[in-house]
């Protein structure tokens, strides 16, 4: 199956991005080892423990789990900017506006694509 989608897009004059891709196993063994998978140029892809797909981190499991590691690290790291340069000098309304505006779209982005992934998957 992986050959014929290579063709297709090898048709359409795309080209697979080989540093980016990497295959993953969901489910009761998901812990076995498979086979390589190899592309129709010999690139073996590897098998990873987490996938990036819309700026969530899948992450390899028993079950369907996402990583927020990512999300959280950088949701804190605009907030601590942002008090670390306003400090005690500024009210709370002024301290906030600026997480609500640029941390605030970032937490709700993550919440819809979460919602989307989950959507799609009970669609199969």
């Amino acid at each position: 199956m992986l050959h014929e989608c290579e063709r297709e897009i090898y048709w359409l004059d795309m080209a697979i991005n080989y540093k980016k891709s990497g295959c993953m196993r969901i489910g009761l063994r998901n812990n076995v080892k498979c086979a390589s998978i190899v592309s129709l140029d010999g690139v073996v892809f590897p098998w990873v423990s987490e996938i990036k797909y819309l700026d969530i981190n899948i992450i390899t499991s028993r079950t369907f789990k996402c990583s927020f590691d990512q999300a959280k690290r950088s949701f804190y790291r605009v907030a601590n900017s942002i008090f670390g340069k306003v400090e005690r000098i500024a009210s709370e309304e002024v301290t906030l506006q600026p997480i609500s505006s640029k941390c605030m779209p970032m937490v709700w982005r993550h919440a819809l694509l979460l919602n989307l992934i989950f959507a799609l998957l009970i669609s199969l």
